[in-house]
């Protein structure tokens, strides 16, 4: 379990590496997931790579843990947003009608992606 979760928590140090390295414009965490998701395809792949915490399902047990308590991690967030409550009420209109004219774009874009 503790090798699992230090694959996955390698993986995702290796992403803020490339990322901040190469000065990409996206999160860490997304290349080191896509780099989780190679390791994971190349063990099934090649056998010789399922050792330590490769074998037998070990990161997937990891990451099942990891998602059972994932409301936990969302309590830094709801911190953040109850200390800028000032902001939410100042401007909370307009976050609104951006979200959801956001979603109106977005939406016939999704129906056209599925249609296709």
């Amino acid at each position: 379990m503790i090798a699992s979760l230090s694959l996955i928590l390698l993986c995702q140090l290796n992403g803020e590496i490339i990322v901040r390295g190469l000065r990409l414009p996206m999160p860490g965490p997304v290349i080191g997931l896509l780099l989780l998701l190679l390791l994971l395809l190349a063990r099934d792949r090649f056998v010789t790579l399922a050792r330590g915490p490769l074998q037998a399902n070990g990161v997937e047990s990891a990451s099942r843990g990891l998602l059972a308590h994932l409301s936990l991690l969302f309590i830094p967030a709801g911190v953040g947003v109850a200390r800028k409550l000032d902001l939410l009420a100042r401007y909370g209109i307009a976050i609104l009608a951006v979200l959801a004219l956001s979603v109106v774009i977005t939406l016939p874009l999704a129906v056209t992606v599925l249609v296709r």
